[in-house]
């Protein structure tokens, strides 16, 4: 089950009380006030881990408490701290507050850790309070409470490049013949029910990694088909390849089901619109009507978008498409010395 939502409470430990005490032993004639302090509450820290890519854990363990700081004792004796928790997000992972929305952090890098509610501190004993007109203080201090919040985490996967398109457009099987991922594959619509992250590997031996998302039909920015609830995972990437089957099984006309698709990522985010993008005729092994991957052209030329013609099955234009999309999302090799 690919989880990329959910809200958890975090409750960091409460500080420890502080103690109200006197010292009185024998053969020590000014005991005085001897409360020791309270130990500070555990903390609840996330970090970015590389051994989740889901946020399942999270759907059957929603609360994550600090443990409450030790009280303080007699003899001065402070509390012991609460330990605090490590919880493991995915990277990638958005942390939000859950009642305004407000980002807290952004797992993005491997070991990331962010101390999401902080413990309380503990509170001080009688011994602080002594003054010179009060020398036997009966006052202390509670410990302060943990931070409590909701948090709403956000899993938004990290990739180099994004595959977009209308179901059974190719991308599946796309990202199956370059690189080792094995998504499933079958004739029929919205074969992709979560996303798919495949690593690349290019002739010079350097990687990117393609994210593969279920496909948007025309209405998905209103709830239609699977809607577009996975386009956050093509947020992050530097590129998008954008999959138009060109072939007549399909029974739509190509240069529509372009338009219709840039729409949609339109409806979604302006910003994700306007992303670097690269049209891609699919299947064109089975394509026979030359003039369909015509206007196609036409219409990816009128956006200055570059088009290439490839087909997964015979790998016929792959070489090239990969060439181009390294060349766009991977930095240049430096030039030998000399």
């Amino acid at each position: 089950m690919f989880v990329d939502e959910v809200i958890v409470r975090v409750k960091a430990g409460d500080g420890g009380n502080g103690c109200l005490a006197f010292r009185r032993e024998k053969f020590v004639p000014r005991g005085g006030p001897s409360g020791g302090d309270g130990g500070r509450g555990g903390d609840v820290v996330f970090y970015a881990s590389e051994h989740y890519n889901t946020l399942l854990h999270f759907r059957f363990n929603p609360e994550h408490s600090g443990e409450r700081g030790r009280h303080g004792e007699g003899s001065n004796k402070t509390g012991r701290n609460g330990a605090s928790i490590e919880v493991p997000v995915p990277i990638g992972t958005l942390a939000l507050d859950a009642e305004t929305g407000e980002v807290i952090h952004d797992f993005t890098i491997p070991e990331d850790r962010f101390t999401i509610a902080k413990g309380g501190r503990g509170g001080r004993g009688n011994q602080h309070f002594a003054t010179p007109t009060n020398q036997a203080p009966t006052h202390h201090e509670p410990g302060r409470p943990g931070q409590e919040r909701r948090i709403k985490l956000v899993l938004k996967l990290l990739a180099d490049v994004g595959l977009v398109g209308f179901p059974n457009a190719g991308k599946s099987t796309l990202i199956s013949r370059i690189s080792a991922a094995r998504p499933k594959i079958a004739d029929y619509p919205f074969t992709t029910l979560e996303p798919n992250l495949g690593v690349v590997k290019t002739e010079d031996f350097r990687t990117f990694v393609v994210a593969d998302i279920p496909g948007l039909i025309e209405g998905a920015h209103e709830g239609h088909g699977l809607g577009i609830q996975f386009l956050k995972h093509v947020e992050r990437t530097r590129l998008l390849l954008h999959l138009v089957d060109v072939s007549e099984m399909s029974g739509r006309e190509p240069d529509q089901d372009f338009h219709i698709i840039l729409k949609e990522l339109a409806s979604f985010s302006e910003e994700l619109s306007k992303k670097r993008m690269f049209c891609v005729a699919t299947k064109m092994d089975s394509a026979q009507d030359p003039e369909r991957v015509e206007k196609l052209e036409k219409a990816a030329k009128a956006l200055n978008m570059p088009m290439f013609r490839v087909s997964a099955v015979t790998g016929a234009g792959l070489p090239e498409l990969l060439r181009a999309v390294a060349a766009g999302v991977l930095p240049p090799r430096p030039e030998p010395p000399g």
